[in-house]
């Protein structure tokens, strides 16, 4: 019987993946990660599902890497004045790094998990595709997988809306059929910003007031410390002006906040590195829709090596999002925005 390790939050998403593979006749048994010092309530209701389905339970101790491979670099990533999504990592290198891992070296064929994604295998080739629910699409986090990993994953919920996923952890009287979604990043409990200043060590010598520009380098006020700000942000800046002012960018070597009009806001052009492909062909150049975050509508543009050029401007291009490759409802790739 085929083997698969499901990667359990204690949320209703995952805890629906467990139990559809359940129905589908494989052999399944949950994983939940301990990644910080507030998971153990996390752990207690994976603990519950795995009771519920009667199957094994397991509990794997990350803390320390996802200190060093994800909230150290979210804290560097605000240091250098970008805007990180930490979620695109921890997949990259915690979820489907480390616990795949761990689930094959443990004697599983898969490694599951409740994304709302489309893993496609098609001519000896995976394709990441979009789901159903288009409204839960979490495709933009898992652009970095590679050919290897999307052999070794499954992603039950893809052909599901999450009203359909809710309605059968029900039936299935799963004790958190009606548990909200968790919506903000899984190890700060508060704010970024007050997570930020008990994170990172000399906080107060390493975030400076500063003066905020306009283009011409004109002074119009001060600034409380870049990483309170982000490309495009309108309010809270704290200065008067005739006009409407927008973050057009962030300038680490002056620490100065420079700001224009909303037309200022849009571009054109985006700079990437670090690019990943899902497919091991990588072209120089192609045409593919775009997209700059993850609310962000897909837009046309022509993708030549580690430069984006859309067909028409796009709004708040941001340093330290990505910006993932789509053609039709396949993810080709993406990269990290500089």
């Amino acid at each position: 019987m085929t083997k698969v390790m499901v990667a359990l939050s204690g949320g209703v998403d995952s805890s629906a993946a467990a139990y559809i593979l359940q129905q589908q006749g494989f052999e399944v048994a949950g994983l939940t990660l301990k990644l910080h010092s507030f998971a153990d309530d996390a752990i207690f209701d994976a603990k519950k599902i795995c009771d519920v389905l009667k199957i094994k339970h397991y509990v794997l101790d990350l803390q320390k890497e996802f200190c060093n491979e994800i909230i150290n670099d979210f804290c560097n990533c605000y240091l250098l004045a970008k805007t990180p999504n930490p979620c695109i990592v921890c997949n990259e290198k915690i979820k489907f790094g480390l616990m795949l891992d761990y689930a094959v070296k443990a004697g599983f064929d898969y490694l599951a998990t409740g994304h709302y994604a489309v893993v496609e295998n098609k001519d000896n080739e995976y394709k990441l595709k979009l789901p159903k629910d288009m409204q839960k699409d979490q495709t933009y986090f898992l652009y970095r997988l590679s050919q290897e990993q999307l052999s070794k994953i499954k992603f039950p919920l893809g052909n599901y809306t999450k009203q359909e996923i809710r309605e059968i952890a029900q039936k299935a009287n799963l004790p958190v059929a009606q548990k909200k979604d968790s919506q903000e990043i899984c190890f700060i409990k508060t704010n970024y910003k007050d997570f930020l200043k008990d994170t990172v060590k000399d906080f107060n010598k390493k975030v400076l007031p500063g003066l905020i520009v306009d283009k011409n380098g004109k002074k119009l006020g001060k600034h409380k410390g870049l990483i309170y700000y982000t490309i495009g942000q309108r309010s809270g800046l704290g200065i008067t002006t005739p006009k409407p002012v927008y973050v057009l960018k962030l300038d680490v070597a002056t620490n100065t906040v420079v700001v224009g009009t909303k037309q200022d806001v849009f571009s054109r052009v985006a700079k990437l590195e670090n690019i990943k492909f899902v497919s091991n062909k990588q072209p120089d150049q192609f045409k593919a829709m775009v997209k700059i975050r993850r609310q962000h509508k897909p837009a046309q543009a022509l993708v030549s090596k580690d430069i984006v050029l859309f067909d028409s401007p796009q709004a708040s291009i941001t340093p330290g999002q990505s910006a993932v490759f789509y053609d039709g409802d396949s993810v080709l790739g993406g990269g990290f925005i500089v």
